[in-house]
């Protein structure tokens, strides 16, 4: 295991951007990676979200228990310095409600253009029965105040970070799994800062795909698209043209993926990243997450590999959160095999 920050130069050869809409070549360099802990708080941990609260400083969360739904589920958070992590603690504890004891899930920080920061979780037994719930703080995460529980049909941002193309308008991707026939749906909400108001937008699915936790890519303002888990080995994609108010043209792209958790970032209007398990689900829930990628395109629609993150016979290394620091340089956390957080760092250089 990883005990202390390794420092790994990769020199990647120059991928030509001519088949995604970017003329330059970009290479990623300077790779750090650590894990959060060498000695977790919990055996199980997984689901992590990462914010910079101050220039290069970070805040994570993740949730941890004896096992993911298990009744000691909570959400811990750990704040990183630029050079190390601080001890874990938990931030919030499961819910006792009505007699019963109710773990935590899929806990998701963001900070909005307000300096608000929000860490939106959810709560309940399964992801067929939880809803959604978030705290606040106005200090970067020293102080939180108490939670507020969601209104009825609305989950919050369910896995990935949101975006805020309107000031004071924070758009969340978010998605159902329903109790009688697990069908898997997409939608968004927006959460409107000043009247403190949420809006549920459906996202056209005119081929019934079954698609959960989506992830948002900003080709401006106005043109935002989400891409989607699957069930069907591909990755799903859909568009907005109005700020995100309504959502059409909703299809599968030629990114393969084992039905496991996704994130992207936007770099530019033309520069995307994406961190992906790009192999076909196998018999097990867990098969096919062994391999966790990242990958690069110029218009949302075509991608190519441009690292492995972990590329191991066997493994689960899932749920990824990236985001772009304020000094450029690119953040990954994922679960590794349910019981680290892992930090990745890297450059691009153009």
């Amino acid at each position: 295991m990883i005990s202390k920050l390794k420092y790994v130069v990769i020199v990647l050869a120059g991928f030509c951007f001519s088949c995604v809409s970017v003329s330059k070549k970009i290479k990623a360099e300077h790779k750090t990676e650590q894990f959060i802990t060498d000695n977790p708080l919990t055996a199980n941990s997984h689901a992590a979200t990462l914010e910079e609260i101050k220039p290069n400083h970070l805040l994570v969360a993740w949730f941890g228990g004896k096992h993911e739904g298990a009744k000691d589920v909570g959400i811990y958070t750990s704040n990183y310095d630029g050079k190390s992590w601080s001890q874990p603690q938990m931030c919030i504890a499961p819910l006792v409600k009505d007699g019963d004891t109710l773990p935590c899930w899929n806990p998701v920080l963001y900070k909005s253009k307000s300096e608000k920061l929000y860490l939106f979780y959810k709560i309940g037994k399964n992801p067929r029965e939880w809803f959604g719930a978030m705290i606040v703080s106005n200090d970067n995460g020293m102080s939180w105040s108490k939670p507020e529980y969601l209104p009825n049909g609305i989950l919050g941002p369910i896995k990935n970070k949101p975006v805020e193309v309107v000031p004071g308008t924070i758009l969340c991707g978010s998605s159902t799994e329903s109790v009688t026939d697990n069908q898997w749906r997409v939608h968004v909400e927006t959460y409107t800062e000043a009247t403190n108001n949420w809006k549920k937008i459906p996202v056209e699915n005119k081929k019934n795909f079954d698609i959960i936790q989506p992830t948002f890519l900003v080709h401006s303002k106005k043109n935002i698209q989400i891409l989607s888990r699957s069930k069907h080995n591909k990755l799903i994609t859909s568009w907005s043209k109005d700020y995100g108010q309504s959502w059409k043209n909703t299809d599968s792209i030629e990114v393969v993926n084992s039905n496991s958790g996704i994130d992207a970032l936007t770099l530019s209007p033309k520069l995307f990243l994406l961190v992906n398990n790009p192999l076909r689900q196998g018999k097990d829930w867990f098969n096919g997450r062994n391999i966790l990628d990242v990958e690069y395109s110029g218009d949302g629609l075509r991608w190519e590999k441009l690292f492995d993150l972990e590329n191991q016979k066997e493994g689960e290394f899932s749920y990824p959160a990236v985001i772009q620091t304020e000094d450029k340089k690119i953040h990954v956390l994922y679960t590794y095999n349910r019981k680290y957080i892992k930090h990745v760092t890297f450059n691009i250089r153009k």
